[in-house]
């Protein structure tokens, strides 16, 4: 049963556990405006504080439309039972994967629980909860804040980013470097797409660019690039796919190095064999391919 609470009383240490989203918010403002708030906010009833869990967006509109009191709904006295409890009707709360992540690295850290227990309370995998446990281990202090200030697509992080980090020839430093370049600069998942791309793969004139804010120069030159072969001879249409079959392979090559599941014997002879074979051509090969980039770039 929900209750009618002082706005101001409700303590706000987990707010930054949960992403920011101003357009939905503006709309969430919006409906307050007209019709009041009519879901309560929920949080935990220490002795201490009373902590909100989930309303941010709710709490921050009430008190820019000077609504100080507000209905409520304590989720109980313990900060952990709290957050399992929300983390269990996730679905209905619409939590995130990287607010998963905070909540569950709270239980962690914060309130002494295990990956088991967690687990089981959480009615999980183990895997789920150490996975989730990585993906924060993954993110420097600088991008969390970025991601979760929502000034950068969770999206983007997870299923374009993440990609380049499991590259070698790829280090955290230059990923952050990325996020700050375009973080808040309102781009499409396919535009942050494009700029990674050129940004890891493309020349250095390019990460030059997209370092100094030239992202719309930057996206013009990615997109410049024809995905359609009309125009070109068939050698040069079959030398094209075969230069986006390599470039292709070598990331996947590349990302699958590291694996942990590359054990046996037998596979470790055969790879010794053929990157052997690889090796002795890779200076002729960068010759070949820089001499071949140089012209291309003067045509």
């Amino acid at each position: 049963m929900s209750e009618s609470v002082e706005l101001f009383s409700l303590d706000l240490r987990y707010e930054g556990h949960r992403l920011r989203d101003d357009a939905h918010e503006a709309r969430v403002m919006a409906s307050i405006a007209r019709w009041g708030i009519e879901e309560p906010l929920e949080g935990v009833d220490t002795p201490e504080h009373r902590f909100l869990l989930d309303g941010f967006k709710r709490y921050r509109s009430a008190e820019e439309l000077k609504i100080y009191w507000v209905p409520y709904l304590s989720l109980g006295q313990n900060q952990a039972a709290g957050i399992v409890s929300l983390m269990r009707g996730s679905a209905r709360q619409g939590l995130t994967i990287l607010e998963q992540v905070r909540f569950v690295t709270d239980l962690l850290t914060v309130h002494g629980m295990n990956v088991a227990e967690v687990a089981e309370t959480l009615s999980r995998s183990k895997g789920w909860v150490s996975m989730r446990r990585r993906l924060l281990e993954e993110m420097s202090p600088a991008v969390q804040d970025i991601l979760f200030r929502g000034a950068f697509p969770v999206y983007s992080w997870m299923y374009t980013l993440r990609r380049f980090r499991r590259m070698n020839s790829v280090s955290g430093e230059a990923i952050e470097q990325f996020v700050h370049s375009v973080a808040g600069k309102k781009l499409s998942v396919r535009e942050i797409e494009l700029l990674a791309d050129g940004y890891f793969r493309g020349p250095d004139a390019l990460r030059e660019a997209i370092d100094t804010g030239k992202l719309a120069w930057s996206l013009e030159q990615m997109t410049n690039v024809p995905e359609d072969l009309e125009g070109c001879n068939e050698p040069e249409r079959i030398l094209l796919k075969d230069l986006q079959i390599l470039k292709k392979y070598m990331g996947r090559v590349m990302a699958k190095c590291d694996s942990p599941s590359l054990k046996s014997r037998a596979f470790y002879a055969q790879a010794n064999l053929l990157t052997a074979g690889l090796l002795s051509n890779l200076d002729s090969f960068r010759e070949r391919i820089q001499e071949f980039h140089d012209r291309s770039g003067n045509a």
